[in-house]
């Protein structure tokens, strides 16, 4: 009971404290091999081992006993996290299928690392965070016995015991079961790993899980089955292919026998690590005075041909290097260009390609060198350098020209700026083929949906911005469905019966349906319109942004959305405010509405740590007019991988919003660049989430204020000013 008592209230803040100030390790104990539930380990037993910083990586485990598919994600040094959904054979849960579908959540923290003669030891909470089908606990110590060996040992609680507990099938999950963790009877596991060579590794465990069934009727708890291996010895072979694959072949007990399949990425092993792009043009030194006078007089400043010219050499030269030079002001000493960034993914190397392109162009008594970065043609941000800084520190680490530079909030507007021709309007199109994945779906599992959509844009004047997208549907197996029927997991209205009854739009709890009839508006074999809508965006004062969007905000609602923004460029701290007024749209995501609108919106806080961290927290009101706050945590890597969490707790209780208990999900956002080598700004970006549910739910509009301006600001422009001279 002390035990229990003691990790329950000490061991979050040990994962946030303990994770924030671990220090690099010089021979970190990686996990060579991974568990049936995603994580390093034995096959069903954990070790102490954790994955290398940033790794992401995904499980597909199946066996006689059920089958799991886990996203792991190594939060920091000492945290591992899994999502895991899990299809366990022989539960009968008001169905009459056979299995269930669960959703778990589990957190390892590696409590100490391997020294000398002291092992690597971990506690981990197993399924804390559901109706507990693998609910469990444990501590384990792992110790390398030679390069090739490693052995674990540890105490379980729960299903790592033998002694699953009671399921509750009337529970909707979704919050810690405290009460139960480090409680019962427990039993100890333990497995040795031993690596062949580089590709092959053989794994033995001593595991006490009895893999017991579990019947419900929804109408009492679950009761146990008596389904047991027939040994506590399983044995697992897994092989390595290449960097980011393994494979993996195991048995429980002797008798049942199982596969697997692991892929794991790291963001900080691209495929390409420097990237494909062409050099950048060299700095070009600036001739002595007495070689060219005339320049460094600063006389050609009073001719009225030398700006366009100068403007137009410059716009072209940054065109092929993916940058549109928007305006441009230009005096005997001083040059100020406005830019927008179209290629790289950190804008720091836009910044100083721009830098050296200008030391190319410009006269040379221009010294003072102004490059102001803009989002839809709004400025953002200024660098000042001094030239001859730029020609000195050409072949110096960035850190030396980061010193020498000054960043500074952008005015809305400056003394001579001249807009570049042709700039405005400007009109862009693409036809691109997309994908949509359903992923943790109870009933379905991984489902699928392939089409082409054509987007554009076009950008009648700074700021005003008008975007549309068509999308047409060519096949997959998502289909129009209605909402799930109360008390029948797995049944759902036919769309027939949901759009004939207009009593369904609401749940019986009373909440309007604002996400859980989600499945309505996917399946169209015609054409739909995902977006169409009117953007503006201004800067009325250098630290204040807004935008307001109307028209066609995204797939389910249409309305208006206007956001305002503060955000100085030399604070980790914002905030913000947005206001929407919003209908729901028609399923066939055309013109025509349905009959529910609301008011919705939020206030919001913004903190950026170091490390790539961020912090954003948002209290209002929501889609289906409840109120409470939303916390997102999101970690950035100077290579613009982005992987977050956020949970959403409003004045819903757990039985008015459903199962889940709350709304929560995972974030996760790819640049392409990344993968292809080439520089590009496009992005792959998904949210994994395992239930849609009314409460909670936010509006999905594009273009909101603080991702498109913080690119450009302190903490995320210097994280990646190591490209400043790439």
């Amino acid at each position: 009971m002390l035990i229990r008592r003691l990790m329950a209230t000490t061991l979050p803040a040990a994962l946030l404290m303990g994770s924030v100030t671990s220090t690099a390790l010089a021979e970190p104990m990686y996990g060579r091999n991974w568990s049936t539930y995603g994580l390093p380990g034995g096959i069903d037993t954990p070790t102490a081992e954790t994955l290398p910083d940033g790794t992401l990586g995904a499980t597909v485990s199946w066996s006689d006993y059920g089958r799991r598919s886990s996203v792991v994600f190594q939060a920091f040094p000492r945290l591992t996290t899994v999502l895991r959904y899990s299809r366990v054979d022989g539960i009968n849960d008001y169905r009459n299928d056979g299995y269930i579908s669960d959703r778990s959540f589990d957190l390892r923290f590696q409590v100490l690392d391997e020294q000398g003669w002291r092992p690597a030891v971990a506690v981990g909470l197993q399924d804390f965070m559901g109706t507990g089908v693998y609910s469990g606990e444990y501590i384990v110590a792992t110790k390398t016995v030679t390069p090739s060996v490693r052995v674990s040992a540890g105490i379980g609680w729960g299903t790592l015991a033998g002694k699953p507990r009671t399921i509750d099938a009337r529970d909707e999950g979704g919050t810690p079961n405290v009460d139960d963790w480090f409680r019962g009877d427990a039993k100890p596991f333990a497995s040795v790993s031993w690596q062949v060579n580089d590709k092959l590794s053989l794994v033995a465990e001593y595991s006490n899980e009895t893999y017991q069934t579990f019947y419900s009727d929804r109408s009492e708890p679950a009761q146990q089955g008596d389904e047991e291996p027939g040994s506590n010895l399983n044995l697992a072979a897994y092989y390595q292919l290449g960097r980011n694959y393994q494979v993996g072949l195991y048995t429980i007990g002797g008798e049942t026998f199982g596969a697997q399949f692991t892929v794991a990425l790291n963001p900080r092993e691209a495929t390409y690590p420097s990237g494909l792009e062409k050099a950048p043009a060299p700095v070009r030194p600036r001739p002595a005075p007495s070689a060219d006078p005339e320049g460094w007089s600063g006389q050609w400043a009073q001719d009225p041909t030398a700006q366009p010219a100068i403007q137009t050499a410059l716009g072209d030269a940054m065109a092929k290097e993916g940058q549109v030079l928007e305006s441009m002001a230009l005096t005997g000493n001083r040059a100020e260009v406005r830019i927008r960034n179209q290629r790289y993914i950190n804008q720091s190397e836009a910044i100083g390609r721009t830098a050296r392109l200008m030391t190319r162009a410009l006269p040379p008594s221009v010294e003072t060198l102004v490059i102001t970065s803009t989002a839809d043609g709004v400025p953002t941000s200024s660098v000042t350098l001094r030239r001859s800084d730029v020609e000195r520190l050409e072949n110096t680490e960035a850190g030396q020209i980061a010193a020498a530079s000054v960043l500074s909030d952008a005015p809305a507007s400056a003394p001579g700026l001249v807009r570049s021709p042709e700039t405005y309007p400007r009109f862009q199109w693409a036809l691109k083929p997309y994908v949509d994945l359903g992923i943790f779906s109870a009933e379905d599992g991984l489902t699928h949906e392939v089409g082409a959509e054509a987007r554009a844009s076009y950008e009648i004047a700074p700021g005003l911005i008008l975007t549309g997208a068509l999308r047409q549907r060519a096949f997959g197996d998502i289909s129009q469905r209605g909402p799930g029927i109360p008390g029948q997991r797995g049944e759902h209205y036919t769309a027939e019966e949901y759009l004939a009854d207009p009593s369904l739009e609401t749940t019986p709890e009373g909440l309007p349906r604002v996400r859980s009839d989600t499945r309505m508006y996917t399946g169209n074999s015609d054409p739909v319109i995902p977006e169409l809508t009117l953007a503006w965006y201004a800067k009325p004062t250098p630290t204040v942004y807004t935008r307001v969007t109307t028209g066609l905000l995204e797939r389910a609602y249409g309305g208006v959305s206007g956001e305002v923004l503060w955000k100085p460029v030399n604070s980790p701290l914002a905030f913000g405010a947005e206001i929407n007024r919003v209908k729901k749209r028609d399923f066939d995501q055309l013109f025509d509405f349905r009959d529910y609108e609301v008011t919705m919106g939020h206030v919001s806080a913004y903190y950026e740590f170091a490390d790539g961290f961020t912090a954003q927290l948002d209290v209002g009101k929501y889609l289906a007019g409840d109120k409470g706050a939303t916390l997102t945590l999101t970690r950035e890597f100077a290579n613009g991988w982005r992987i977050g969490a956020y949970a959403t707790k409003t004045d819903l209780s757990a039985e008015e919003f459903g199962e889940g208990s709350f709304d929560k999900g995972v974030t996760l956002s790819i640049p392409l660049g990344w993968a292809t080598g080439q520089p590009s700004r496009e992005r792959v970006t998904t949210t994994l989430r395992s239930l849609s549910r009314d409460g909670g739910a936010q509006l999905n509009v594009n273009g909101r204020l603080y991702d498109r301006v913080r690119d450009s600001h302190s903490v995320k422009l210097y994280e990646g000013w190591g490209r400043f001279w790439r």
